[in-house]
């Protein structure tokens, strides 16, 4: 199995790639990748690993750390890997949907709330009418018992599931995956709120946003009590540090 290229920001091992590399990778590799997890990060995550070690470990066990925030790209490429993209999490979930087909591949959706889960799964049906999805659960909002955790894992094993996306937020999902790291039968993939651009529950912005590096901007307007204080913490202190980061490189 062929490695994708990483450089480290932050700590952080971020796959220098792009999206038709990670399809590819994919549709070549899925059984081999089964019972580990993808991250798709961004700076948020990104400066709590910087924080947080533990997370970081959680981080950097993962199969790949996915380059969702334009941010890391743009400092990959500083860091002299011009061929760096962004892979967002609602952008996989649209190109690995548009080849299951082809490639046969059987979905489970962890996370959310039921009702989302329930626009999810007829929005996803409408648009592509063959894809294959064998399962979704909406855990509880509390910590799960052993017991409960376990009927979990036999019940996304007895489905036989080729991808289990996970959408419970960071850090949440993150840890969670690594918890069931080779328990669950499966790939798993943390994408955060990509159940609700899917389900409709939220507007991507506009694509010239995208281009420009602009969703997060997008999004704080949207949701600005929630997003203002992380993103404008979480923003400044990334600057910061990669530009120190960037700096002691060019040193040595």
């Amino acid at each position: 199995m062929n490695r994708i290229q990483e450089t480290s920001i932050l700590g952080v091992n971020i796959a220098v790639t792009n999206i038709d590399e990670i399809l590819k990778f994919l549709s070549e590799n899925m059984k081999e990748v089964s019972g580990n997890y993808i991250c798709v990060s961004n700076v948020h995550t990104t400066v709590l690993s910087y924080e947080d070690s533990d997370y970081k470990k959680v981080q950097n066990n993962a199969l790949l750390r996915l380059p969702d925030g334009a941010p890391l790209s743009s400092v990959a490429r500083k860091k002299g890997f011009n061929e760096a993209k962004r892979v967002t999490g609602p952008d996989l979930m649209q190109k690995i949907f548009e080849s299951s087909d082809s490639n046969g591949y059987r979905h489970y959706f962890y996370g959310s709330t039921e009702e989302t889960l329930k626009k999810l799964r007829d929005k996803l049906q409408e648009k592509y009418p063959n894809i294959n999805i064998v399962g979704m659960y909406s855990p509880p909002f509390r910590t799960l018992t052993e017991e409960e955790d376990n009927e979990i894992i036999k019940n996304i094993n007895n489905t036989e599931a080729d991808i289990v996306w996970v959408g419970l937020g960071a850090p949440k999902q993150e840890i969670w995956m690594n918890n069931h790291k080779n328990k669950i039968k499966g790939l798993m993939i943390g994408v955060g709120a990509g159940f609700d651009y899917h389900a409709g529950n939220i507007k991507r912005a506009p694509k010239w946003m995208q281009k420009c590096s602009l969703e997060w901007l997008y999004r704080l307007l949207q949701d600005p009590k929630r997003l203002f204080k992380r993103y404008f913490r979480t923003n400044t202190k990334f600057i910061k540090l990669v530009h120190k980061e960037l700096k002691n490189e060019k040193k040595s």
